[in-house]
């Protein structure tokens, strides 16, 4: 059997429950905000990271290929010049607009550290203003399958 309610009470009902609709949605719809801000901006500091890496790997390569042209000259074989590699790496890092180091790593290779930091775009709303990344590549400083350590 089905009870059917008189209109007074269904009133009563609905004005007790009055905005509490309103305050839910509200709260999802931060949620569901932060969490999308959370989205865009990790896959912000993904793609910066991905930067710092190209960065890191190409400025260490830039800097293994700078040949001692006198030891070239007059020996007849190749061999890296350390103080170049670390010169052109650097000027790389420059060039790019790149914040990073260049360091010697033993007698034949190099170490680049490259830091990228991005603004944050939803996640300052969390107290997040910045995103920091960092990358490090080594380059070995030798010529050829024969080169030197080989």
């Amino acid at each position: 059997m089905t009870i059917i309610r008189p209109p007074a009470q269904v009133g009563e009902r609905s004005r007790r429950e009055r905005g509490a609709l309103s305050i839910f949605t509200v709260i999802i719809t931060m949620v569901v905000i932060v969490f999308f801000g959370a989205i865009v901006d990790f896959e912000q500091k993904l793609e910066a990271r991905h930067d710092a890496n190209i960065a890191a790997e190409e400025a260490a390569r830039a800097g293994a290929g700078q040949v001692d042209r006198d030891h070239a000259y007059t020996h007849g074989s190749f061999r890296v010049d350390r103080q170049e590699a670390i010169n052109a790496a650097q000027q790389y890092l420059r060039a790019g607009g790149y914040r990073g180091s260049v360091t010697p790593v033993g007698a034949r290779r190099i170490r680049v550290r490259v830091e990228i930091t991005r603004p944050a775009i939803f996640l300052p709303v969390i107290g997040i203003s910045s995103l920091h990344v960092q990358a490090v590549a080594d380059a070995d400083l030798a010529t050829g399958v024969k080169g030197e350590n080989r």
